[in-house]
């Protein structure tokens, strides 16, 4: 894709499963990239030539101004701010004012100071955000109420930063995962992704999850140059889990006969 070779990209959360996958990706096409995480140990193993490790912890402004200055020192510039980093703190109906704060702090209000820190980067490289949102915000979830409504305000966030930044020239889309071979997916089911593939197939169309490399290429997608008409848009990368619906993919209809 072009307009990613000698770019810089900045991705929080770049020490998780997806977040590794976007790097290698970016790497790939000759994107430098500083990884932002609180996990120290699984990003600073993932550094090498042409990717850096910065410990961040979104709720630190103080962090946040370190992480780009630090891009800036290593690499000269910021193109790219790719927000994966998340917050799966949910307590549903009984979570708590300090939960819901803390949930919305990293999900969506670190991400905005992110693009505050950045912001004169991006508009002299007319740069690019790619927020995440998620299947999530757009569906009723028993027992979740932090996690979506977060993604829900996410996606408005996404429609009013491409609209408030589009005179610096910086565009700004989100991406849906839907069900995505991820750290919480490993961790839920001990490592078992033939498991995860099964409980999957009746909720997505593809019949199984994402890998995520497949987020991967739809974020440097929106990245390139190829996308440099698409701004204040969320591609669902979701294997059809939105398109499906509450029938899911089996008559309904006949069920009424039985």
């Amino acid at each position: 894709m072009r307009g990613l070779k000698d770019k810089v990209a900045i991705v929080p959360g770049g020490a998780t499963k997806i977040g590794q996958a976007i790097v290698d990706a970016f790497a790939a096409a000759g994107t430098k990239v500083m990884i932002a995480d609180i996990n120290e140990e699984a990003g600073r193993k993932l550094a090498r030539d042409g990717v850096g490790f910065c410990r961040c912890d979104l709720r630190s402004d103080e962090d946040i101004a370190g992480l780009c200055a630090q891009t800036r020192d290593r690499f000269g510039r910021i193109d790219f701010l790719v927000n994966v980093a998340a917050s799966y703190l949910d307590n549903a109906a009984a979570s708590t004012r300090a939960e819901w704060l803390e949930s919305f702090d990293v999900n969506v209000v670190g991400s905005v100071m992110l693009m505050q820190a950045a912001r004169a980067d991006l508009a002299k490289n007319r740069g690019a955000i790619v927020n995440f949102g998620s299947i999530s915000s757009r569906v009723a979830q028993t027992g979740r109420w932090l996690y979506p409504v977060s993604k829900a305000a996410i996606l408005q966030l996404t429609r009013n930063q491409a609209m408030d930044l589009a005179p610096d020239g910086i565009r700004v889309n989100a991406v849906s995962p839907g069900w995505t071979w991820s750290n919480i997916m490993d961790q839920l089911t001990h490592g078992d992704r033939a498991k995860t593939d099964r409980v999957a197939a009746p909720f997505h169309l593809m019949g199984r999850v994402a890998n995520p490399e497949e987020i991967a290429s739809a974020v440097l997608f929106l990245c390139s140059d190829e996308a440099s008409f698409i701004t204040g848009t969320d591609l669902c990368v979701d294997g059809g889990y939105t398109a499906m619906g509450p029938e899911q993919a089996k008559p309904a209809i006949p069920l009424l006969m039985e």
